[in-house]
């Protein structure tokens, strides 16, 4: 009878256990504590997978038997894709295909554009390399988009929803970026371009040849013009923002050349354009006592080495607005940017988007740089003085239009050839979020900066980072002996019981 009640038990766990996990994945929720909601769904993803037109099939291809951390991107990712499915009604699907299983799955992964990479797997007290695959391919129709690696932490909602959108748009919005005046080529600008490629054309404008070359552009990118820009070629930019247009401007008011050691202004006639509606780009250099280090060869002796020295003309920049193109972003590391000041009145309306921290300064243009100077904490005596900003209103005409200015032009410029150099990551999601605020309403701004790309725990306040030591130390052992009074608790309360009359 006991072994029929016991078998009866253990089929009646296995049904629940099932059940439960059926239920589970249909109605799939998560409690989201993160300080950046990281696992909830924005509105502009709910939006995009809600108006399907027709269902959109995402297969991931994702190695298993990873080591934990990597493992975790790829729960997190079928987590993700049951929450599109869910919203979306089955208008999202998805499968997932090990490419490690056989050769057959490993050579589909590859022809569908997924690279394995190579991750460290310790085993046996040996570290070894294995292969892995983190990837995914989004298909609508006859029309895919690749996401060929899924980096652990970094954005993965936005990966997906550009993604879907991207082939779910059938005329992407067109960004025109100026030239013929000593500007970076498109090519010069790699990463922002392959951002911007996900839901633009983007195309190079000449004015000086064509003056209708504004027509059918959402937003134009003035970047590091070197110079001089006509009055033609104003009044044409003059007659695309009285239509509406909008106009991004990542400016150099200031040069530095560090070869040798000086500073200069540069005039373009940007600036007095900028000038007559009420944004004035200062002819300085901006200070910081949080910046980069540059290296400077020195000698001693018989011997020469190379030492690092901060460098207060190259800033790092912190301090952001609560504004959607820059929430997110932890750090810009700027080079010769001068601040910037609006004069004008209410009838329009200036955002500081970008700012310097609490100890900076200002210089002016032209200068010296002495690489071995010690500097002291009076160099600097401002704060949070403007870098970047937004102008909106009736800025020409009486149309409404925006405008986004960045008082250094070259934040977010790769190079080209040999000399091409990596950006910062924030770099560029401040050029790419800002063109984004300026061409697009869909939201999908606040997503690109939803992963954590740097949070040192040098940078921390003091107390907080004691706070954090401290609890580090303690919780653990705090834990353990709560636990350990309360199974003592327990144990004295059964031997009470033990020892009651009648106790079988």
């Amino acid at each position: 009878m006991k072994a029929k009640n016991a078998s009866i038990y253990i089929v009646f766990v296995i049904a629940t256990l099932v059940v439960v996990n059926i239920i589970s994945d249909k109605l799939f929720v998560r409690l989201d504590l993160t300080e950046d909601n990281r696992y909830t769904l924005s509105n502009a993803t709910k939006d995009i997978i809600k108006n399907l037109d027709e269902p959109v099939t995402i297969t991931a291809y994702f190695s298993e038997n990873l080591p934990p951390d990597v493992a975790k991107t790829r729960r997190d990712f079928k987590e993700l894709l049951t929450e599109y499915r869910n919203i979306s009604k089955n208008g999202v699907m998805y499968e997932f295909i090990d490419p490690n299983a056989d050769e057959e799955s490993e050579q589909e992964a590859m022809s569908k554009g997924i690279q394995p990479v190579l991750i460290n797997v310790r085993e046996k007290d040996q570290v070894k390399q294995q292969k892995a695959f983190l990837g995914a391919v989004i298909q609508k129709g006859d029309k895919s988009e690749v996401i060929p690696f899924m980096q652990p932490g970094t954005a993965m909602e936005y990966a997906l929803s550009s993604g879907i959108k991207k082939i779910t748009v059938d005329n992407k919005p067109t960004i025109g970026f100026l030239q013929g005046h000593g500007e970076p080529a498109l090519n010069e600008m790699q990463q922002a371009m392959t951002e911007l490629g996900i839901l633009y054309n983007t195309v190079p404008v000449n004015l000086a040849k064509n003056p209708d070359a504004l027509s059918g552009v959402a937003t134009l990118a003035i970047v590091a013009p070197s110079d001089s820009i006509s009055e033609m070629e104003f009044a044409a930019i003059d007659n695309f923002m009285s239509q509406g247009g909008r106009i991004y401007v990542a400016m150099n008011r200031v040069k530095g050349e560090l070869q040798q050691q000086q500073g200069m202004s540069l005039t373009t006639g940007l600036e007095t354009w900028l000038n007559n509606k009420n944004l004035v780009v200062d002819d300085n250099f901006v200070i910081d006592a949080n910046c980069a280090t540059i290296g400077v060869q020195q000698r001693q002796g018989f011997f020469s080495f190379q030492s690092q020295v901060q460098f207060p003309y190259i800033p790092i920049v912190k301090n952001f607005a609560d504004h959607p193109i820059t929430g997110g972003l932890e750090q810009v590391v700027m080079q010769f940017v001068s601040t910037i000041t609006y004069t004008g009145d209410s009838t329009k309306t200036f955002t500081p988007l970008v700012m310097t921290t609490e100890s900076a300064g200002t210089l002016s243009s032209p200068l010296y740089f002495d690489i071995q100077k010690e500097w002291q904490k009076s160099d600097f005596p401002l704060a949070e003085l403007p870098v970047g900003g937004l102008i909106e209103g009736s800025i020409v005409g009486n149309t409404y239009s925006k405008m986004v200015v960045i008082a250094d032009g070259d934040f977010a410029v790769n190079g080209a050839g040999q000399q091409a150099r990596q950006q910062n990551p924030d770099n560029i999601n401040l050029m790419v979020n800002s063109i984004d605020f300026l061409s697009d309403d869909t939201g999908l701004i606040e997503l690109r900066t939803k992963g954590i790309t740097s949070r040192p725990i040098d940078e921390l306040e003091a107390g907080r980072k004691s706070f954090l030591k401290w609890l580090n130390l303690l919780l653990p052992i705090v834990l353990i002996i709560i636990i350990g009074f309360v199974r003592s608790q327990q144990q004295r309360s059964l031997r009470y019981k033990r020892m009651e009359e009648g106790y079988v």
